[in-house]
């Protein structure tokens, strides 16, 4: 039985999750010099109005990443 993850970009506002892991390896070191580090609490603080892109609140920084990119972070 597979389990299915959950991504950054299936938060609702105000949400809090985990983040576990990254499922590209050359945007994780990108998303880890933002502070996007696994085993981080982060929350998804705003949404803009078309979609994209998502501010999250991780460790007290506001950090913005477009849709592609939340789909990329896997959360727990």
């Amino acid at each position: 039985m597979k389990v299915l993850s959950k991504t950054l970009a299936q938060l609702t506002k105000g949400e809090t999750a985990t983040i576990t892991c990254f499922t590209d390896d050359l945007l994780a070191l990108k998303l880890m010099e933002m502070g996007l580090i696994p085993g981080e609490k982060i929350t998804l603080q705003h949404v803009a109005p078309l979609g994209c892109p998502y501010a999250f609140e991780v460790n007290g920084t506001l950090v913005s990443l477009r849709k592609s990119e939340a789909q990329l972070v896997q959360i727990s």
